[in-house]
């Protein structure tokens, strides 16, 4: 607001008091950091399981540590279906290794954290979608599974800003290369 007293102009800003400047939390903005939270965690979980072989979908012999390749035994199984040459081409590469591997820790860390939700949403939903073509034919529906209902949420855990409640969201929009760069919110 400005007031002008003579010629000189004052401007004056408005007290926002700590409580005004933190919006309250609702229920569904608790229901998405709870999603964001547990689905990260589920991708955290599959990086930690494919990297030393817990024996819950890795065994430890196939394990990345172990020489394993995190990719193969997923991206093997396609070959039945529609898109299974490309999936086979890419099973075992070492470089589709690295990149799913980081993938998942990423997108995981990024969601329990809620800091780049944009970006690991973004990544997330590629990643699921990928995977839910390498599943094709599905046995259980004609279009719909897990992958899909997963990009769905985590596109929604980016457009409801799920990050800023229990999460690092606020602090992380507040940094400089982030104003300048909103996706990377």
């Amino acid at each position: 607001m400005a007031t002008t007293h003579g010629r000189r102009i004052f401007h004056t800003t408005p007290l926002v008091t700590p409580e005004a400047a933190t919006p309250a939390t609702g229920p569904a903005d608790r229901v998405w950091a709870v999603a964001r939270i547990a689905l990260g965690w589920i991708f955290l979980w599959a990086f930690a399981d494919k990297l030393f072989g817990f024996g819950f979908a890795t065994p430890a012999a196939k394990a990345w540590i172990n020489g394993g390749t995190p990719t193969t035994g997923f991206l093997k199984g396609a070959a039945e279906g529609p898109l299974g040459g490309l999936y086979g081409a890419l099973a075992g590469n070492a470089l589709v290794d690295w990149l799913f591997m980081l993938g998942l820790l990423g997108i995981g860390a990024a969601l329990i954290a809620g800091i780049g939700l944009r970006v690991a949403a973004g990544a997330g939903a590629l990643m699921m979608v990928l995977m839910w073509g390498a599943e094709l034919p599905l046995t259980t529906n004609p279009f719909m599974d897990d992958h899909i209902v997963y990009a769905v949420v985590l596109i929604g855990l980016a457009a409801a800003a799920a990050g800023d409640t229990w999460g690092l969201g606020r602090w992380w929009a507040r940094l400089p290369i982030v104003q300048k760069y909103p996706v990377l919110k």
